[in-house]
């Protein structure tokens, strides 16, 4: 699911931004002994999953948390038989030319393929995008808009034979995949609006990094919890945006409760944290208006609020320490004399002496 997801987010348009909706098809194909079908894809509502089709089940079942393997109602079953014969027999072409062209000898061989269109907040249809990958490779590309096709060749195709290949992909782009990939994606929309249409505003905080007790190492700009992905976080210096080359971060990652984040990081000495003022400005459609969120920058403690705790501390270990060897000592010292100032006369000859004794020292005193 993870690289369905970085793949989303490498060929999913991002230059819209006020809510725009996309549909993906993403099919993979396997040739070999493993334990998974040969042909499989799921369509994707922006990064929701929203069903699943397996060759050897030869049905769309539908994705939702609430239905498990219901049959979808979406999709016509004609055309779900119509692409998938497409797709397996372009599949199918592409690995004997990997075999014969390209001498590919792999134990297993895997295909994929990712096809995307959007629909504009308008309701209009944007661009459809194609990619195929061969062992995890890019193969080729195909990008078609108003009729117009742009293809990417990486397979190295001679122009000869290129000419009438991209005649057929262009007629299927325009008069079958394109339309209907259009219509499919109003259904889903209308079918799963309560899910992908919702707005929640994102978590920020901008974070002074301490590197350590004498200096500090910049601000981390952090915007968490928010959807849907689209989301523009650009931090300030004095009012005006830092140069993204000295920006590092800036990944949108999933959260596991279908949320987002995304944090942008800047490297800085405590000097230049002094002297400018920073701030972390976020765009998003779960927010009303921007938002931007200063940073208050923190000198931290002076150095004596940390050095006499630690004296401190250090003192009383040593006192600890030290009343602990002189308890030891005296009682080893108090263990070695009580034998001889404890013991008691073995004779009744010594008793009498030593009360004899007693008694003439008590006179004299």
């Amino acid at each position: 699911m993870k690289g369905i997801f970085t793949l989303l987010m490498l060929v999913i348009p991002h230059s819209v931004f006020t809510g725009s909706h996309s549909l993906g098809l993403f099919s993979i194909y396997i040739k070999g002994d493993t334990p998974f079908p040969e042909f499989s894809f799921r369509f994707m509502l922006d990064d929701l999953t929203v069903s699943y089709f397996d060759s050897e089940k030869k049905t769309l079942f539908s994705r939702d948390h609430h239905k498990e393997d219901e049959v979808d109602t979406v999709v016509d079953p004609r055309y779900i038989r119509t692409i998938t014969s497409v797709m397996r027999d372009d599949f199918e072409e592409r690995r004997i030319y990997a075999k014969q062209e390209l001498n590919t000898s792999e134990r297993i061989y895997v295909e994929q393929s990712l096809v995307v269109c959007e629909l504009r907040d308008n309701d209009q249809p944007g661009p459809m995008i194609t990619k195929n990958a061969i062992g995890g490779s890019t193969a080729d590309e195909l990008y078609f808009h108003e009729g117009n096709l742009t293809y990417h060749n990486g397979f190295n195709i001679s122009e000869e034979r290129l000419k009438p290949l991209l005649t057929t992909i262009k007629s299927r782009q325009e008069h079958l995949f394109y339309p209907q990939c259009s219509t499919t994606l109003r259904a889903y929309l209308k079918q799963r609006s309560h899910q992908v249409k919702r707005k929640v505003k994102p978590r920020v905080r901008l974070i002074q990094k301490k590197r350590s007790v004498s200096g500090w190492d910049g601000v981390s700009c952090l915007a968490t919890g928010f959807y849907p992905r689209h989301i523009n976080l650009t931090i300030l210096r004095d009012g005006e945006p830092v140069p993204e080359r000295l920006i590092t971060g800036g990944e949108l990652l999933p959260n596991g409760d279908g949320t987002y984040q995304m944090r942008k990081n800047l490297k800085l000495r405590g000097q230049d944290l002094k002297q400018s003022v920073f701030t972390c400005s976020v765009t998003h459609l779960g927010l009303d208006n921007k938002l931007d969120v200063h940073l208050e920058f923190d000198p931290g403690d002076p150095i004596w609020l940390v050095v006499i705790p630690v004296v401190m501390a250090v003192g009383l270990v040593c006192v600890v320490v030290g009343t602990g060897i002189c308890v030891m000592r005296k009682c080893r010292r108090e263990k070695t004399a009580s034998p001889q100032s404890g013991s008691e006369p073995s004779s009744t000859e010594e008793r009498e002496k030593i009360s004899l004794d007693a008694s003439e020292n008590y006179n004299y005193v």
